[in-house]
């Protein structure tokens, strides 16, 4: 009665094992080298070891990797993802993100997927935290605890997507916090839908490390591209 869609082009799938119909496989942009070594962004130059963004500032996280460049079909696919109620995609982003990056995840001993929060206000007029529906399935597949408890998002923030980079860190200052005094793991997978210049990461580890973390690596969906 529902049939999977294409997360390109939203069309029932010809092929219902995979996430992408025949037609829009060759339109997936996957994240490749040379990447930064840092935030896995693809760079355009392989003698760079780290993109702009990384070379200016230094992260909160220890390490980050993206499945598919945040641009064209796959730009429209995260909107629809996070604003058009597409939570099935969670399932094929999920499957990418093990098959490409699981012998990493495992190789760095993480212990448990932390999604970014959504403020509560704004779940319950989309119905979802589109992080946590992908940190499920992911824990699915790796076999790892998912926990959607610890960190919470308790101020309402403008979108990223509307701000400039120093008015995105402003923007998140004090907008997580740690409902528990400790958190029990240590060597954490923060997950989300897209990573730009690192902020929305960076504030969440900033807390989870504090709270008692060591090694904090992220992952996302997609990714912008680097310089």
């Amino acid at each position: 009665m529902y049939p999977r869609r294409c997360i390109l082009c939203d069309g029932v799938l010809d092929t219902p094992d995979s996430g992408v119909c025949t037609l829009c496989e060759s339109k997936l942009k996957y994240c490749k080298e040379p990447a930064c070594k840092k935030c896995g962004k693809p760079l355009k130059n392989e003698r760079q070891e780290y993109c702009t963004d990384c070379r200016k500032k230094k992260h909160s996280y220890d390490q980050g990797k993206s499945v598919w460049i945040y641009k064209g079909d796959m730009k429209n696919s995260i909107y629809r993802f996070k604003y058009g109620n597409r939570r099935e995609y969670a399932r094929f982003y999920a499957e990418e993100s093990v098959r490409i990056y699981g012998r990493w995840i495992k190789s760095k001993g993480v212990e448990v997927i932390i999604p970014i929060p959504v403020h509560p206000k704004r779940k319950r007029k989309r119905g979802y935290n589109q992080a946590e529906l992908y940190a499920k399935e992911l824990g699915k597949l790796l076999e790892l605890p998912v926990d959607g408890d610890s960190l919470v998002r308790v101020v309402n923030t403008t979108p990223q997507k509307e701000l400039d980079d120093k008015e995105r860190r402003n923007n998140l200052k004090k907008a997580f916090k740690i409902r528990k005094d400790s958190v029990k793991y240590r060597k954490v997978l923060v997950v989300d839908d897209v990573y730009t210049t690192g902020s929305t990461i960076d504030a969440a580890a900033e807390l989870l490390r504090d709270a008692g973390a060591d090694k904090i690596y992220f992952l996302s969906v997609t990714i912008g591209e680097g310089y």
